[in-house]
């Protein structure tokens, strides 16, 4: 996730009491305003109340605004206190991940899927840090441990699909999006499951209907969004193309409803340069590099946005990052 802005000073009218706070700041996270959320919590925490309702929205404010350590020492503290549930558990895996601490990670969601090892939620979230903070690895593991509780779960199935792939291993990953497809027939799941074939077989127009469909069915999520405009790129559209226009809308508002997803920010960063709105790009970009430092197309794309804006400094800086990284991969591969 993007780190947003240092909580601002908390507007609290004098004299108001711990219940008041709490209320606010309960009532602006779940409307997902979760920095303003932040100083009303906190302001309930020094007045006295110290309920575990305020601290784990305040631990759902800090984990949401990526403040990550501070997620941490929340949740340890509301664990050391009565607080040692699989909600909590959660929350804290995902910090964890959020911090690189993936030995942690790993042994805190150990005790979270003991705790309510049915529970479907559990692991599509925690799958769902991995994917965020491209630990792909552990999003593996988790999502295969919970396949062991929940072997007849399209939603598991495809995010095992999903990590596999991003591990190269796209032979095995082709079966898990069948069984995803076969598992929920018509399904939300399932539209993107197919999707994900057409893609590896490069039926590009097949998988564009596919999420047009979804879209059309209400399902139109950031992330259908982002495949949408990344998969009309690949067909090779340009500005002035009708499906051009198509791709863009749909990569903004994946962007505008998800603002740390670096396939969205990347994609779109890329569109920008088609349009020679140069400085737009480099600034999705540069979002796109700092969640994915290691995407040899964001550095790419960000050596052609800041070669055509005249910053030639900044240009040889990123094509020398994507030299590396290109010579790390390339030795990774032969060893």
């Amino acid at each position: 996730m993007v780190a947003l802005q240092a909580p601002a000073t908390a507007q609290i009218q004098p004299g108001a009491s711990p219940d008041v706070e709490l209320k606010a700041g309960t009532e602006l996270t779940r409307k997902g305003m979760l920095q303003e959320a932040i100083p009303h919590l906190l302001a309930a925490q020094r007045a006295g109340k110290k309920s575990f309702a305020a601290g784990f929205n305040l631990a759902i404010c800090y984990l949401g605004t990526g403040n990550y350590k501070q997620a941490i020492a929340t949740l340890e503290s509301l664990r050391s206190n009565g607080g040692n549930s699989a909600a909590t558990n959660n929350l804290l895996t995902q910090a964890y991940i959020g911090d690189g601490q993936t030995t942690r990670a790993l042994e805190v969601f150990d005790e979270a899927s003991s705790q309510t090892p049915k529970d479907e939620k559990l692991y599509a979230f925690i799958a769902d840090a991995c994917t965020d903070h491209q630990d792909y690895a552990l999003g593996l593991k988790v999502v295969e441990k919970g396949l062991l509780q929940l072997p007849d779960s399209a939603r598991l199935h495809y995010e095992r699909g999903l990590f596999l792939g991003r591990l190269d291993r796209l032979d095995e990953a082709k079966p898990e999006f069948e069984r995803a497809a076969a598992l929920a027939p018509g399904s939300y799941i399932a539209s993107l499951a197919l999707v994900q074939e057409d893609l590896y077989q490069d039926k590009y127009p097949e998988a564009v209907s596919l999420l047009r469909d979804a879209i059309k069915a209400g399902h139109g999520d950031y992330q259908t969004y982002s495949l949408l405009g990344t998969v009309l790129m690949r067909q090779g559209v340009a500005p002035g193309d009708a499906e051009f226009a198509e791709a863009k809308m749909a990569l903004e508002e994946s962007a505008r409803s998800r603002q740390d997803y670096s396939a969205t920010q990347i994609a779109l960063g890329k569109l920008y340069i088609m349009e020679s709105r140069f400085a737009e790009a480099v600034e999705h970009l540069e979002i796109g590099r700092r969640l994915e430092p290691n995407s040899s197309e964001a550095y790419a794309s960000l050596a052609q946005a800041y070669l055509r804006l005249g910053d030639r400094a900044k240009a040889r800086e990123c094509q020398e990052q994507l030299s590396r990284l290109l010579d790390d991969k390339s030795r990774a591969a032969h060893p």
